[in-house]
């Protein structure tokens, strides 16, 4: 289908230039089409106009569906299936964390922390020991930023979300 979508519009085009050409070029097509009398083509051209802005559009909204928008690996229907914690462990990252980390699944693009998408294999452990620990190297990330629960719903959430 998105094919069709993407080819109508330049096989129109080409039956345009054919028109043009067989013509005798551009003023003799204008001519042909303003003087006559062939209502059909006229007619044929409008139609043509409205069935593309129709089916373009159409084309665009069908395709929408099959998205999950915004690169995020978490639907939004398996999001709400998601356990609560993960739900909060993502409203934590995105308060605390998306500044600084890339992760994909809530859109975040931090420049100053690793790519959380590409930190090979992420375990619950090992997220929590780098916010307990906070950031190794330049100490950017602030030890315990987050304790307890909410530290662990986030663990959670990365662990559930990040490089897939």
């Amino acid at each position: 289908m998105e094919i069709v979508g993407f080819l109508a519009p330049w096989i129109l085009v080409g039956i345009g230039v054919v028109f043009v050409s067989f013509s005798g070029g551009p003023g003799a097509a204008r001519e042909a089409y303003l003087t006559r009398g062939r209502r059909s083509f006229g007619t044929l051209i409008v139609l043509a106009y409205i069935g593309i802005g129709i089916a373009v559009p159409a084309v665009v909204i069908a395709s929408r569906g099959t998205r999950e928008g915004n690169s995020t690996h978490l639907s939004q229907t398996k999001l709400r299936d998601a356990k609560a914690d993960i739900r909060e462990g993502k409203q934590l990252f995105a308060e605390s964390c998306a500044a600084c980390h890339n992760l994909d699944a809530v859109n975040a693009r931090g420049v100053t922390g690793p790519d959380l998408d590409k930190i090979g294999k992420v375990t619950p452990g090992r997220i929590l020991s780098a916010i307990k620990i906070g950031g190794t190297g330049q100490n950017r990330m602030p030890a315990r930023l987050l304790q307890g629960e909410n530290a662990e719903d986030v663990a959670k959430f990365v662990t559930d979300v990040a490089g897939k």
